[in-house]
């Protein structure tokens, strides 16, 4: 067996590049950036007025304090947003300006309707602070034309889509993502639409691992097979060709109808490793097929296949999407906890914010990894290392949340 540390390192090292294609903005969310969005023009594009109200010759409005002069500026036009850009024609005036309009030419200042009275065709202002260039967005303070505004491997939320529509970005160069197929395998499962014998249950694994994909964007297609090495292997060799994942959950173990290993070396798949020191998931299987198709081999036990997802395929496939390793987020353990083996134990948890703003993860212990009920009742994983037995209350550790 390896450890978690060798286990995550080898995952992470067989990231592959799905390649990109090109998808409308309004298909884009969600998806991975493949390119550089550059900026088209200036942000803003021009001198961009940010306050209805009037715009005029701050150096005009200084003369007139300094010689006692009533703060009267006669309306000279009116600057709408969307139009044109206009010129004050006299610097004693001032014009009418929209939240969003180009300033008029020969403006440099912009004073809110609030501090301001019209009447009559003359803008009379309050005597108050004014300062010069105020209420104006510049041109080009926020980014100049042919600058970097997001680069390639970020998630396209709706702040970048925005983005994307300033720049023009009709077609998005975005980060392909897998083809992907989930394989659950056992004589003892039945579909979801059916009654199962009193010696079978119904297959549940398949939909908890596709799910979590379909939240990650991936499409997933589902098979099942029963314990037969020769229809697994004729299977298997189809979807190798067909996938550029495989996710398979069950036959992994010692059992006597365990066949997925000995199956999968028949066909070719390179195996990186076969058992990680770990509970639950400690059978987990992972390799690749010609850095073709890779392949997840996950334990049957729900709860199992459940954890490997989140802690080894969700960050390959961030990887391979080019994006940035996910950080672990950190909760405090709320009650004391032992765990004697010398593996490293992903234990279940509820989690929930404490007065002082720390994620507090509270055990909420099922009985074992066959316990798919339980994880209905957690939120998360907390990651206890196994060069311990004893975990204190109050403690730090990393955390995997699911919800």
């Amino acid at each position: 067996m390896i450890d978690i540390e060798q286990a995550t390192k080898i995952v992470l090292e067989g990231k592959v590049d799905f390649g990109m294609e090109q998808v409308p903005i309004r298909e884009a969310a969600g998806r991975i950036l493949a390119e550089p969005l550059v900026a088209d023009r200036d942000f803003p594009p021009f001198d961009r007025v940010t306050m209805d109200g009037i715009a005029f010759v701050h150096a005009t409005l200084t003369g007139k304090k300094a010689n006692g002069q009533p703060l009267l500026f006669p309306v000279l036009g009116i600057q709408a947003a969307g139009s044109p850009a206009q010129s004050l024609p006299d610097t004693t005036g001032c014009m009418e300006v929209m939240t969003g309009a180009v300033l008029p030419a020969g403006c440099d200042t912009v004073v809110r309707y609030e501090d301001v009275t019209i009447e009559n065709g003359v803008a009379s202002l309050v005597d108050k602070a004014i300062r010069q260039g105020q209420n104006i967005h510049r041109q080009g303070t926020d980014r100049r034309a042919g600058s970097r505004i997001i680069n390639p491997g970020k998630q396209l939320t709706a702040a970048e889509l925005g983005v994307a529509a300033t720049v023009g970005k009709a077609m998005i160069s975005v980060k392909r993502l897998p083809k992907a197929v989930i394989i659950s395998t056992g004589n003892e499962l039945v579909p979801v639409d059916q009654t199962p014998a009193p010696h079978q249950i119904r297959s549940s694994n398949m939909y908890t691992i596709r799910t979590t994909l379909e939240k990650w964007g991936v499409e997933v297609a589902n098979k099942h097979l029963v314990d037969d090495a020769d229809i697994i292997r004729q299977e298997l060799q189809a979807c190798l060709d067909q996938y550029d994942m495989i996710l398979l959950s069950g036959g992994v173990s010692k059992g006597k109808f365990d066949f997925v290993p000995q199956v999968l070396a028949d066909l070719g798949v390179q195996k990186f490793f076969h058992r990680v020191k770990q509970r639950p998931g400690k059978p987990f299987w992972f390799g690749q097929w010609h850095a073709q198709c890779t392949v997840f081999a996950l334990p049957g036990n729900p709860v199992s296949s459940f954890m490997c997802t989140h802690r080894y395929v969700g960050p390959w496939l961030r990887a391979c999407l080019g994006m940035e390793p996910l950080l672990y987020d950190y909760a405090v353990l709320d009650a004391p906890f032992s765990f004697k083996p010398a593996l490293t134990y992903f234990l279940q948890v509820k989690l929930d914010y404490i007065r002082d703003g720390r994620l507090c993860a509270v055990p909420v212990e099922g009985h074992g990894s066959g316990d798919l009920a339980n994880l209905v009742d957690a939120d998360g994983f907390l990651e206890l290392p196994m060069d311990r037995t004893d975990f204190p209350e109050g403690e730090l550790f990393p955390v995997i949340k699911y919800r």
